[in-house]
């Protein structure tokens, strides 16, 4: 059997080109999965940019100087040699930009299961992790391309919430999002107006994506890039997801003293990208990186596994409401349609109302 996979030059992401390699023979234990589905979106040229500081490209092997793009989808078991794990089973979970995938199952529970392959260990086990979509709570069949698309990064935006919210917002009334169109921004957006109503959310955006923003009902107020100075001048927490350095500058500089907590979170605007903490001369606490994986494994550790996933998949659904009708989701056939997504999408050509699906 032949497995197709995208390999995207480290040191030139635009760089991206299709691979094959023969299928070894299954060890004892092992499970192949043909992966079905996984969308494209602005987290995974975040994994890219931030690869090799993160470690991104070491859950799935490529040649030297070479990676593979993790990705979040769907994948069914086409052959298995663990007890406990069965031909036809559907997963979802982290998947490369390929067509298969052989994972090592382990701490199997009728909800998922972990891959415990060695070369994944010393990442974050967030990553690793499978679940089981027989009895996967936030699994509905019809609604797996937004499961796709939003998921990973509602997950983010959750978590955000909930650390805000642990640290009393650090005393402030409001909060400001940068790239408010980003799909992590409109997560946290959701997820703030259920648990933390009293915070008033302001969402900033490109002159183009205003009207966008609004038409999601998720921001009490949407202000474009060009008019920073419009934010109210109040206790307030921001959140960077566009990891543009002059446009966090312009927050810090105009919210100054009323700015108490400044928050970063992946990198939208690839060619505008700033470094960590955005610069030292910026007036203002300094920024602190949000890494979502982290704080997934404090969150489960404080209420344990059963009740975080209870609380997600609640958060979840109610997000899946917010959101309804608030993208078009297209469905592209073949590895080489993600190869060009993925190209297209590092010159920023986003459309944040278009939900890319990508069916090897």
């Amino acid at each position: 059997m032949i497995i197709t996979q995208v390999h995207v030059r480290k040191g030139a992401l635009s760089e991206a080109v299709l691979a094959t390699c023969e299928a070894s023979a299954l060890d004892e234990g092992m499970v192949r999965l043909a992966i079905e589905s996984f969308s494209v979106t602005a987290n995974n040229i975040t994994y890219a940019v931030v690869g090799d500081g993160f470690r991104y490209w070491d859950f799935f092997p490529a040649p030297e100087g070479w990676g593979i793009v993790p990705m979040w989808g769907h994948a069914r078991v086409i052959e298995s040699r663990c007890e406990g794990i069965a031909v036809g089973e559907r997963v979802y979970g982290c998947l490369p930009m390929a067509t298969h995938l052989d994972v090592l199952p382990g701490k199997i529970t009728p909800g998922g299961f972990a891959d415990m392959a060695a070369h994944r260990q010393p990442m974050s086990p967030v990553y690793n992790q499978y679940s089981r979509l027989a009895v996967d709570p936030e699994h509905d069949p019809a609604r797996e391309g937004e499961r796709m698309i939003f998921g990973p990064l509602f997950r983010t935006g959750f978590l955000i919430e909930y650390f805000m919210r642990a640290n009393g917002w650090f005393g402030a009334s409001q909060l400001v999002v940068t790239s408010a169109s980003s799909k992590t921004a409109l997560g946290l957006a959701s997820v703030a107006r259920e648990n933390s109503p009293q915070i008033k959310r302001i969402g900033l955006t490109s002159p183009k994506n205003v009207s966008f923003v609004e038409s999601t009902g998720l921001y009490h107020e949407v202000i474009a890039y060009d008019a920073t100075s419009a934010i109210a001048a109040q206790q307030s927490v921001s959140v960077d997801f566009a990891g543009n350095a002059a446009l966090l500058g312009q927050v810090h500089k105009h919210l100054g003293g009323s700015l108490n907590y400044s928050c970063l979170v992946g990198a939208t605007h690839i060619d505008a990208r700033s470094t960590l903490g955005g610069g030292s001369d910026m007036p203002g606490p300094k920024p602190v990186l949000f890494f979502a994986p982290d704080h997934a494994v404090a969150l489960f550790r404080e209420v344990g596994v059963e009740e975080a996933t209870r609380q997600i998949a609640k958060a979840w659904h109610g997000f899946l409401k917010a959101a309804e009708g608030t993208i078009t989701i297209t469905r592209l056939a073949g590895l080489d349609e993600a190869r060009r997504v993925f190209v297209e999408m590092l010159s920023g050509k986003i459309n944040p109302a278009q939900g890319l699906v990508i069916e090897p």
